[in-house]
């Protein structure tokens, strides 16, 4: 753990001189760092925008989220080739280093924000999919919030992403399964309820669904904040693109045959929560706690960044050094017990909030549409173009604007939605 305290915001993962990822493991934490439950939502996004505007969605959302993450990896290569300061470890670093101490703060504030609000949908799906799979036994969702704590303290307290490799893997597993029982029931649906394909709407009329839908999808591509602390933790870096290349392409093709079979089976019926449309039965039940279990042992990791940013922040007060850590950098216990603490109080004050928000579906596309536009396109193209500048063609520069404004307006029309309402 001494280690991982040396770094001025105590990355969960190992630092970049000393990962020791493989291939396999970096995979595996890429796959459950971005596929959460937005999934589940997507086959209503399609409904709201149509089956063709939802697949475009999905397409353009996952080959951008893919783009600006290489601009992150790139901004980082480009410090670290200065050797003017110390290697940059977290998004929070590239943000003081590219804008000072402003682009540090508005960073990790905008982080944090995206990634608490990730967690909290985490928390309320698995809420709602317990409280119907145990419906008739008097609890209500935020009991079955609140059961979780003590769980999802638990696993915040493994202090490495090397470590959680196994539980990743688990998560993948848990959610490929439940997945592939959604799929199908859905052809089942198809085959036998006489569906037409032309009842199914390509593109629809509402203006407000496909700022809905795009929310949804940047949604789905949720784990931005994980990029620099993911490549960090490869043993083999230089392998991370294509590596990332691969993963973002098999997500975005499962997102786009989950999010269609999902809406051709339900069309206009389809809800928010896909796995409230199955039946019934005991593949549905095994579907919603396949799901819970997945999304349980991904929290942790959606939950990083948050610890992240609050351990650095703690760490930085020069009174708790004094008390916390020898010579300022290794903990003493109390330093240890402080650390523990703060994660524990945080998963609480999730727990509070998930149970305050009234529905899965709308607060999804808000998070999407506003904070994770900001986190994953504006921040990215901004940053690129203060290190790289006139060095850049036409074309990059020219992509650089399209993400920085085009986000900037995506973000104020989701903040506009939230105020007046879907």
């Amino acid at each position: 753990m001494g280690d991982e305290l040396k770094s001025s915001t105590i990355p969960l993962l190992e630092s970049s001189s000393t990962g020791t990822a493989s291939k396999i493991q970096t995979l595996g934490n890429i796959i459950v760092s971005v596929v959460g439950t937005g999934i589940l939502g997507l086959p209503f996004a399609f409904r709201i925008a149509g089956w063709l505007a939802g697949s475009l969605g999905v397409l353009a959302a996952g080959t951008a989220t893919y783009y600006c993450m290489l601009l992150l990896v790139q901004c980082k290569e480009k410090l670290a080739s200065q050797e003017l300061t110390p290697e940059t470890e977290t998004y929070g670093d590239l943000g003081y280093k590219c804008m000072g101490s402003t682009g540090r703060y508005l960073t990790e504030f905008l982080i944090f924000i995206a990634q608490c609000g990730g967690a909290v949908a985490y928390l309320v799906f698995i809420g709602q999919n317990l409280s119907s799979v145990f419906k008739g036994h008097g609890l209500s969702l935020s009991s079955f919030i609140f059961l979780l704590v003590p769980i999802e303290i638990a696993l915040s307290w493994i202090h490495s992403l090397s470590s959680l490799a196994p539980f990743s893997i688990f998560a993948d597993i848990c959610n490929l399964l439940a997945m592939a029982v959604v799929v199908k029931e859905d052809l089942d649906k198809v085959i036998s309820g006489g569906f037409r394909f032309g009842d199914r709407k390509a593109i629809t009329s509402s203006i407000g669904g496909l700022p809905f839908a795009a929310g949804m999808a940047v949604f789905c591509f949720e784990g931005f904040g994980m990029t620099l602390s993911l490549e960090a933790s490869m043993k083999e870096r230089g392998g991370f693109a294509s590596l990332l290349a691969k993963a973002f392409s098999g997500i975005t093709l499962l997102y786009v045959l989950f999010g269609f079979s999902g809406y051709m089976a339900y069309g206009d019926e389809t809800k928010d929560i896909i796995t409230l449309n199955l039946p019934n039965n005991w593949s549905t039940i095994a579907v919603q706690v396949g799901l819970c279990l997945g999304l349980a042992f991904t929290f942790p990791i959606m939950a990083h960044p948050i610890h992240e940013i609050v351990e650095g922040k703690l760490r930085n007060s020069e009174w708790l050094r004094k008390v916390c850590y020898k010579d300022g950098e290794n903990p003493t216990l109390v330093g240890k017990f402080g650390t523990y603490l703060s994660r524990a109080i945080l998963i609480v004050v999730l727990a509070l909030l998930a149970s305050f928000v009234p529905g899965f579906g709308e607060f999804a596309s808000l998070v999407g549409s506003t904070v994770c536009a900001l986190i994953s396109f504006v921040l990215p193209a901004a940053f690129h173009l203060k290190l790289f500048g006139s060095s850049l063609r036409f074309w990059e520069k020219a992509l650089d604007y399209i993400f920085l404004i085009g986000g900037l307006l995506f973000a104020a029309h989701g903040t506009y939605n939230s105020i007046v309402g879907f």
